[in-house]
């Protein structure tokens, strides 16, 4: 009898350690309650001695909507980074008249390769109590080094659909944090509980076929494999467009996007 409750007990102290203990790593990786996991194939590593490129720009039509002031009147500390008025900077067309912030990536046909992740860190900084830069891209599970250059605290809060959200605190001029995404999702908003006008976002892909448009919004992706593609082109007001192309072999395609107001 005694034998018997003593090898029960055992049994009972085992289950407790592997439920205590097992699995913590998974669960961090989870999806959110009630979206899927992605189910990545492995596939084969493209063969780019025959690659291509794709280039283009995003052209603006119409008349620019004005950007909204940011009152950081919340916050002195933010205030005294600034000399001038300070606006939205959610729509940017520059002077030859394309725009800004625009995420340009393959939305589909390289499904059949795998592609390694990256060494070097995406940045993503708190300066002058503003995300900088507004819109970043990143593969999945490349870090993101988070910065904080300003003399208060922050908190970044990104909103992912089909990551793990999470909401974390850093303090003035602090340590940076190291975050990555598993999973891709184009794109996750990022905002700051302390400082409501704070915005930004991010692109996770699982390649590195995308890019940001910047003050000429112009884009180029290097280094692609032969193939038929879809190719977006994500704004945060403006949404996103399509457009289908095929890469022959070290041939150079141009794409361009307009974009109506």
């Amino acid at each position: 009898m005694q034998s018997k409750m003593f090898s029960l007990v055992a049994l009972g102290s085992f289950l407790f350690l592997t439920v205590s203990c097992g699995g913590g790593d998974k669960a961090a990786e989870a999806p959110p309650a009630g979206e899927p996991a992605e189910k990545k194939v492995e596939g084969k590593t493209p063969d780019l001695s025959q690659a291509g490129s794709i280039t283009g720009k995003v052209s603006f039509e119409g008349v620019p909507p004005k950007n909204a002031r940011i009152r950081m009147d919340a916050d002195p500390v933010c205030i005294k980074q600034h000399s001038d008025k300070v606006y939205s900077d959610a729509v940017i067309v520059n002077e030859n008249g394309t725009l800004s912030n625009v995420f340009v990536w393959i939305k589909t046909g390289l499904e059949q390769y795998t592609f390694p992740t990256p060494s070097e860190q995406a940045t993503l900084d708190q300066k002058s109590c503003l995300y900088t830069p507004h819109v970043i891209g990143v593969q999945v599970k490349q870090e993101i080094k988070i910065l904080n250059s300003d003399p208060t605290t922050h908190n970044i809060h990104p909103l992912p659909k089909n990551n793990r959200e999470w909401n974390q605190s850093q303090r003035a001029l602090g340590n940076p944090l190291i975050k990555s995404f598993p999973r891709s999702e184009v794109m996750i908003p990022v905002k700051c509980n302390v400082h409501p006008w704070m915005k930004s976002y991010v692109g996770v892909v699982d390649h590195p076929y995308f890019m940001v448009t910047g003050a000429e919004g112009t884009f180029e992706l290097k280094d692609v494999p032969p193939g038929d593609y879809v190719i977006e082109a994500w704004h945060e007001k403006f949404g996103a467009t399509e457009q289908k192309v095929t890469v022959g072999a070290s041939e150079s395609k141009e794409v361009s996007f307009s974009i109506k107001s």
